[in-house]
């Protein structure tokens, strides 16, 4: 082996890596067309057909010849001519199995032929793994000459079989040529999806590598969303290994990659666009260690249905995902629900997304789930009020995602406890900002109108109604206070990616933190009186129900947007953008506490822009 760094070095390490993680090593030219131990016809075939068809026989051998046949016919046939609908098709392929049929006695049978055996305890043996580098294939604009063979070609690094389906791709580069990099990686796969879009139809991940750097992506992803894998086992950040190591035994682990594959990948379609998105390695492994807590939680984590676990029946406290804002939380929620919801302990559980305002609920369920339903196996639905949740929780006997604020569990007026709404083992609620909303599980009495109400905080009229559901908080924030505390309410930490971290992976930039003061001169009159119970007293109301306008809650939001105070705040952030943009070219986010502030500055911001202010700050204050 040569002294000197060169991308074979990459390619060589890769494949003594993938060999120890469970692949069967080949060389391009070995299985190439016209060679001895040739596994396919031509450069234009991109699939391994002797390996796909004795996978199947091996998958299924209650079907017989014909609807092996079928399938591999039906394996080497698109249906559009877009690589990202033809990758979608197949991806639920790959999850359902294909469609055959065949004739049995006289009638026609319609059955599903496997394509991947998912179950981590047979996978590395049933199925067939193959690691192939220097894989060529026939250019789309090539095709049409026969005559073509190697001209006219493409050759990516190393490309991954599993039972002959090239589901993963990786593309390595030299790091001793600073132009041969993970980006010159990344713009090679955009190459390979225009010029030899049939191998890629197929794909389950991307990797692009340099010897230094190593990241993951999805076929759809633009290069900022190629991530790192940065643990092997999700039990801490590897040391004394490479980026390229750790993703191979990490990501492309047989047990792995297929739990990638089964759980942790959707597409979310919006009209003719899609795009496909897969879970980065702090998403996979805090939701399968939820998946597990959920388990042990309802008493099924030694395999007993839940309704017939023995012994300790589970203290339903899941515990919580602590992820910084920013992280993907939304998604890790997604793919823990999606999981969750397939195994068969859990006897078809009922899923509630719990969040405590409508924005949120909302947000949630457009942004998140309802794109990612096919993973759900289902399409969640959202409560319209009280009476639409216990219904929908009432005449659920199993299945079903449904979404609705904590709020709507309020008891009806003059109750102080909620009926029984079902007494399921295998209902979970999973709580979106956890850190708030869900204490005030002892009594509290408030005085209204001279007389003295016992009241109790939602959690508690929540598990009222559902008193053997199973609880699992996610939140960026959490808290721990005397009356106050998350992991009291939700159970022990569960996973815990912090700020710095996700500063690390690029899932977030740093932040930091100036303090800027801006002095006001009030009238005492003005002096505001908060309220120190306006949060309990308020807290079984909608958020857009709450009447805060008339509360002594609005005084606040009269001194923060007192004229004086915006014409002040309005010309330091307008200083502030011009010396910063100056120095470092860049954007700027104001927050207000209100709509109405947000209006009322936009007139003094016009007026603070300054004589020859540079074009960045004079194009900003013109978009407020």
């Amino acid at each position: 082996m040569s002294d000197k760094f060169t991308e074979s070095i990459v390619e060589e390490a890769a494949l003594i890596w993938l060999e120890a993680t469970g692949y069967t090593i080949r060389h391009g030219p070995e299985i190439a067309p016209e060679q001895p131990g040739a596994e396919r016809a031509s450069y234009k075939e991109v699939l391994l057909v002797g390996r796909l068809r004795s996978a199947l026989v091996r998958l299924n051998p209650a079907l017989p010849a014909a609807a092996i046949d079928e399938a591999v016919r039906r394996l080497g046939r698109f249906d559009s001519p877009s690589l990202y609908t033809n990758n979608h098709t197949l991806h639920k392929l790959l999850i359902d199995g294909v469609p055959v049929s065949y004739q049995e006695k006289g009638r026609t049978v319609y059955k599903s032929a496997r394509l991947l055996d998912f179950d981590p305890a047979t996978c590395r043996r049933t199925n067939d793994w193959l690691a192939v580098n220097q894989f060529t294939v026939t250019r789309l604009g090539a095709q049409a000459n026969p005559d073509a063979q190697l001209e006219g070609t493409r050759r990516p690094d190393i490309v991954l079989f599993v039972n002959g389906l090239p589901l993963a791709v990786l593309e390595l580069k030299n790091p001793a040529d600073e132009k041969a990099n993970v980006h010159s990686a990344y713009q090679q796969l955009q190459t390979y999806k225009a010029e030899i879009p049939d191998l890629l139809a197929y794909n389950a991940a991307l990797v692009v590598a340099d010897g230094v750097d190593a990241r993951l992506g999805s076929l759809t992803g633009g290069f900022e969303w190629f991530k790192r894998w940065r643990s092997i086992d999700g039990e801490g950040l590897e040391q004394g290994c490479s980026l390229l190591e750790t993703l191979i035994r990490g990501a492309l682990d047989p047990v792995r990659l297929l739990d990638l594959i089964r759980h942790f990948t959707f597409f979310e379609v919006t009209g003719a666009e899609i795009v496909k998105k897969i879970a980065q390695y702090h998403q996979f492994f805090a939701a399968n260690k939820a998946v597990q807590e959920t388990l042990r939680a309802v008493g099924a984590a030694a395999g007993n249905a839940v309704d017939d676990a023995v012994g300790a029946r589970g203290d339903r406290k899941a515990g919580v995902v602590w992820h910084t804002q920013g992280s993907g939380k939304s998604l890790t929620m997604l793919f823990y629900a999606g999981k969750i919801i397939l195994q068969p302990q859990m006897e078809n559980p009922t899923i509630v997304v719990l969040t405590d305002r409508n924005d949120l609920d909302d947000q949630l369920l457009g942004n998140t789930f309802a794109p990612g339903h096919e993973l759900l196996r289902q399409k969640p639905v959202q409560a319209k009020d009280r009476a639409d949740l216990r219904a929908l929780l009432g005449a659920t006997a199993a299945g079903g995602v449904i979404f609705t604020t904590i709020q709507k569990f309020l008891p009806d007026p003059g109750d102080n406890s909620n009926p029984t709404l079902s007494a399921r083992r295998n209902i979970i609620f999973i709580v979106d900002e956890a850190h708030r909303s869900h204490y005030g599980f002892e009594a509290r009495y408030i005085t209204t109108n001279e007389q003295v109400r016992e009241v109790y905080g939602l959690a508690k009229y929540l598990r009222d109604a559902l008193p053997n559901a199973t609880f699992i908080g996610f939140t960026g924030t959490p808290v721990s206070k005397t009356d106050h505390d998350t992991r009291g309410v939700f159970g022990e930490y569960i996973d815990v990616y912090d700020i710095q971290r996700a500063v690390d992976d690029a899932a977030t930039v740093p932040i930091y933190i100036e303090a800027r003061y801006a002095k006001m001169k009030l009238d005492e009159r003005m002096a505001p009186r908060i309220d120190p119970e306006f949060d309990e007293v308020t807290e079984g109301e909608e958020e857009t129900s709450k009447a805060w306008l008339q509360s002594k809650w609005a005084q606040i939001a009269a001194v923060v947007g007192d004229l004086d105070r915006i014409n002040l705040v309005a010309a330091d952030i307008v200083q502030h953008f011009e010396l910063r943009t100056q120095a470092l070219p860049g954007k700027a986010m104001v927050v207000c506490m209100s709509r109405e502030i947000c209006v009322a500055m936009q007139t003094p911001w016009l007026r603070c822009v300054p004589a020859g202010a540079t074009p960045a700050t004079t194009r900003a204050c013109s978009r407020w």
